[in-house]
């Protein structure tokens, strides 16, 4: 039987893939605080006012009431009534028109903490699409948003940032099909 130098030394050693002590199991499943952390706190957050500065101009309300973008759900239903996708999932419209994954049945539950919640399949199309393998942002909405953001690009005299714009664009269409 041929042994190389390294496997003896490792036996030799004590090192196995398989040695498991006291101590390895004792932590399974616990989190590792570091000592010292790199994120400074000071720096995370950033409006949050308590409502101190409210109808001043620069309470939190005053900037962001009525904005969609604050969450992603309103950003989402937002998005949703123009007929735009929100990270490649299907409009409301677009969803009740598929229906659900398999006519598959489904039941709402009252958790605590979370309120209600449906548990049931997804409405996709198939189980590529809830997995996310075919799941596209691309319709019909978004085609013509991107023709008309198309249109706007090559009608505008000025570029970005005050930039050149027209000047350059002629050059842009034939190497890269777009302006």
């Amino acid at each position: 039987m041929k042994c190389s130098a390294a496997a003896i030394v490792l036996a030799a050693s004590g090192a196995s893939a398989y040695s498991v002590n006291r101590s390895t199991i004792r932590q399974l499943g616990q989190k590792n605080v570091a000592a010292q952390s790199s994120r400074r706190a000071g720096s995370s957050m950033k409006m949050e006012d308590f409502g101190l500065f409210k109808n001043t101009g620069i309470g939190f309300e005053d900037i962001w009431d009525g904005q969609e973008v604050i969450s992603e759900v309103g950003l989402e239903n937002r998005l949703n009534q123009d007929g735009l996708r929100y990270r490649l999932n299907r409009t409301q419209k677009e969803a009740d028109e598929v229906g659900r994954l398999g006519d598959l049945p489904g039941f709402t539950v009252n958790l605590p903490l979370i309120g209600k919640t449906y548990l049931g399949p997804p409405k996709v199309a198939s189980v590529w699409e809830a997995l996310g393998f075919t799941a596209t942002s691309n319709n019909e909405a978004r085609q013509a948003e991107k023709i008309k953001a198309i249109e706007k690009a090559r009608d505008a005299v000025k570029g970005v940032k005050g930039g050149k714009g027209k000047e350059i664009r002629s050059e842009w269409l034939p190497k890269y099909g777009y302006p």
